[in-house]
């Protein structure tokens, strides 16, 4: 069995966020010879009465992505820098599609891009209303537009000069750059339900999501591969919600990486950043688990 390729959140999450976390824990990320580094979106945290918050999401204050990884790239040479996920509606496509591009310049073509419409729950309506609102996106702009969003996107990333017209988002004939390193941008769609996971099945190049019962997962990826999907399965895991010590941590990572292989994951996400561990304890873990894995180390 061909163990996934394993990456690890930064820190992007109060109290922990800032320049020097995100400096420590991917410079030992790569050190280590882990794949890759990842952040998502997180707009806002709603504070109203009906707000059950069903997915565990933390209530602290989210970094922005883009520039979190940004930092993380610009202090690091190899290992992949990834966003797990960027909710790619609130911003207009030719916007998120020059700072993806840019990235990718940045880092030297290892961005990878997860793209979603919107989380935050796990049961429908499957968003966070307050998010769209404060993003100004009307909601019905999910599903079709979502779909419309991804297109326009990578038509900015082809040759000039570019064109789209489409119901949701027009692009006039322009020169627009910069472009990615490479033709595209690989984009992993995050889904859930089996409608949305087969549409990812088929215009994604890639498919993520989080492992919160591997049962559900297992029946995920299955669903992915039945409908066509062919790219890769990106799956994040959260080992634990409170701090570990460096064995515990190893065991629960090594468990769940025989669970990520056996439901076919390409990658394996640690989310690293939910411990309750300052950075200098998240760098402990790490080294605790990749002298498990016997990685190569990579000296800086």
């Amino acid at each position: 069995m061909n163990l996934p390729r394993i990456g690890v959140s930064l820190p992007y999450i109060d109290p922990y966020a800032g320049p020097d976390a995100v400096v420590m824990v991917a410079q030992a990320t790569e050190r280590l010879g882990f794949h890759a580094v990842s952040a998502s979106d997180r707009l806002l945290i709603p504070t109203g009465e009906h707000w059950n918050n069903d997915a565990g999401l933390p209530e602290s204050h989210a970094w922005d992505s883009l520039e979190m990884l940004t930092w993380a790239a610009a202090h690091t040479r190899r290992i992949r820098v990834t966003t797990d996920i960027v909710n790619s509606i609130f911003q207009p496509p030719i916007i998120l599609a020059r700072r993806l591009a840019t990235l990718d310049r940045l880092s030297g073509g290892r961005l990878d891009v997860g793209v979603g419409q919107g989380g935050g729950t796990r049961v429908p309506p499957f968003y966070i209303p307050e998010e769209f609102t404060a993003a100004g996106v009307p909601v019905g702009r999910r599903g079709a537009g979502f779909v419309e969003h991804i297109a326009a996107m990578r038509a900015c990333w082809a040759p000039d000069p570019v064109e789209f017209r489409g119901e949701h988002y027009q692009i006039p004939p322009s020169m627009v750059g910069p472009k990615p390193s490479g033709n595209t941008i690989p984009l992993f769609i995050g889904a859930i339900t089996r409608q949305t996971i087969e549409r990812a099945a088929r215009i994604g190049d890639g498919y993520i999501t989080t492992a919160v019962d591997w049962d559900d997962t297992h029946t995920h990826v299955s669903w992915y591969r039945a409908a066509g999907g062919t790219g890769t399965v990106v799956v994040n895991v959260i080992p634990a919600r409170h701090q570990l010590s460096p064995n515990a941590f190893t065991d629960a990572v090594l468990n769940e990486l025989d669970q990520a292989a056996a439901v076919g994951a390409d990658e394996m996400h640690i989310a690293l950043h939910l411990l309750s561990s300052a950075p200098e304890q998240q760098v402990e873990l790490l080294e605790a688990l990749a002298a498990e894995l016997d990685l190569p180390t990579f000296p800086r």
